[in-house]
């Protein structure tokens, strides 16, 4: 039996990118599973005179590409009787008459409204959902990033979405904790009396957090010029893992007492000034190169971008956290575009033994976990064995947690368990309106010494791990990225 509660989950912006790739797939395999109660409905809202056969056959053919092996002829049959096509200008008040009458035909429905639109759009959609009450009772709003760009922008938002919807309403979405290596971080650190003894400044060396993709801006260019690495990467995903790493205990897994928790490690973030922005941080953007073995043209050729732009699409930066636990422990994050692989791994290096007895191998560190996020989802623990033979000779070996050999079955997408969880109502992995503020506060001094520098963005070739200075940030304390040891 299903703990879900039957539900009507209304998508804004229902024939977009988002919603066909990732939300339609997600919802697809919960009901292949039968996670799913048969009184659960999906309402998808566009513009277009698209009519219901219509949709359902766009639908169709996004979730064949997308799903792959996992489309099933039957499956989509029974799935496809939960869609629902509604044609609605989102900020057209007028329309919204129509859907309230649709969800009013089932009132005792939990009522989710994911906004997979443009930010722009979220104030209105709110106050335009309240005008027919349809902000009432058990109705949750999905925001999904990215939240302004910069903090007064974001805090506008909030202010303007929370006149309609309390702050338990409101679910601030970030795919990256829904991932399953996420969830095994929380479980390896607060499950396992070995860890966190270790899990401090007197053991551990340095944190790596990396996100790397092989693609290039691709469509979003306009969206993306305006933006950047910062905000787009590190502003939210990377800075969320950067928690889940460095929170203390919480009390309980009460959302509220893990996101206290989060919210600590944001405010003990140390502040950049213009002198640590030139010395801890780097940005780069991409020139000509090759990915996937096939040329690349470089940033500044892309569709949509100006000739003379400074945008960054790779950043790396060293944070430090100023706590007992972590005083002294940098944080080394990095993310990119056109990078070398598609890469998103959590790298603990521990340090060495205070005396070894043996000669040790070249590598920079001997102990180190390592949590990868993609493209595969694993942990692996590095240490030192002997190597077979009548010398004692060390080598580093690797303890693995196999997901698919250990637990067999699929492991769920991260907009599945995501939305899953909105449904039910958990707001553990959804950034509450403090983080998101103290994210910013942390991110803004770096974005406005950028802004106020003549300083272009330091170049680097398509399908490269970026700019040396990215090696050179982590040389300067004799460490490198887990690539290079």
């Amino acid at each position: 039996m299903t703990s879900i509660q039957p539900f009507d989950m209304v998508l804004f912006g229902g024939t977009g990118d988002l919603v066909m790739r990732k939300l339609l797939p997600a919802l697809y395999h919960q009901h292949q599973d039968g996670c799913l109660p048969e009184e659960g409905r999906i309402l998808c809202l566009g513009r277009s005179q698209s009519d219901q056969a219509a949709y359902l056959g766009t639908a169709e053919k996004a979730a064949r590409q997308y799903l792959g092996d996992y489309f099933n002829d039957g499956d989509w049959a029974t799935f496809s009787t939960r869609l629902v096509y509604l044609k609605l200008d989102a900020q057209d008040k007028s329309a919204y008459a129509a859907l309230a009458d649709k969800l009013n035909e089932f009132p005792d429905h939990v009522r989710v409204f994911y906004l997979a639109t443009a930010p722009n759009l979220f104030a209105g959609i709110c106050e335009n959902l309240a005008s027919v009450n349809l902000n009432k009772g058990s109705a949750r709003v999905v925001l999904e990033k990215p939240l302004g760009h910069d903090l007064a922008s974001s805090q506008a938002i909030n202010a303007q979405v929370g006149k309609f919807f309390k702050e338990l309403q409101i679910y601030r979405i970030d795919h990256y904790l829904g991932k399953e290596a996420v969830q095994n971080l929380l479980a390896l650190r607060f499950s396992n009396t070995f860890f966190e003894p270790l899990w401090r400044r007197e053991w551990i060396r340095d944190v790596q957090i990396t996100v790397t993709e092989q693609v290039g801006v691709e469509s979003r260019g306009d969206f993306y010029d305006k933006a950047g690495a910062l905000r787009d990467m590190v502003q939210n995903h990377l800075l969320q893992l950067l928690c889940f790493i460095a929170m203390e205990p919480p009390a309980s897994a009460d959302p509220d007492a893990v996101r206290d928790e989060k919210l600590k490690v944001l405010r003990a973030l140390r502040r950049f000034g213009p002198q640590e922005v030139a010395s801890k941080t780097v940005r780069g953007q991409y020139k000509a190169g090759a990915s996937q073995g096939k040329p690349a043209v470089g940033y500044l050729d892309e569709t949509g971008i100006s000739p003379n732009s400074k945008t960054e699409t790779f950043v790396a930066l060293k944070a430090e956290i100023d706590t007992w636990r972590w005083a002294g422990v940098p944080f080394y994050l990095r993310t990119g575009k056109r990078m070398q692989e598609r890469l998103a791994e959590i790298v603990i290096n521990f340090r060495q033994v205070p005396h070894s007895i043996f000669s040790l191998p070249a590598e920079t560190t001997s102990n180190r976990l390592v949590i990868q996020l993609q493209p595969e989802e694993s942990v692996k623990m590095y240490l030192l064995a002997k190597q077979p033979g009548d010398q004692m000779k060390l080598k580093s070996v690797h303890l693995d947690l196999d997901f698919d050999e250990m637990f067999k079955a699929r492991r769920p997408d991260a907009y599945e368990r995501l939305l899953t969880d909105v449904i039910r109502g958990r707001l553990t992995l959804f950034m509450r309106r403090d983080e998101l503020d103290e994210a910013w506060k942390w991110v803004e001094p770096i974005l406005d010494t950028w802004e106020a520098s003549d300083e272009a963005p330091k170049q680097y070739t398509a399908g490269t791990w970026g700019p040396a200075a990215s090696s050179a940030l982590l040389s300067r304390d004799g460490f490198c990225w887990h690539e290079e040891g």
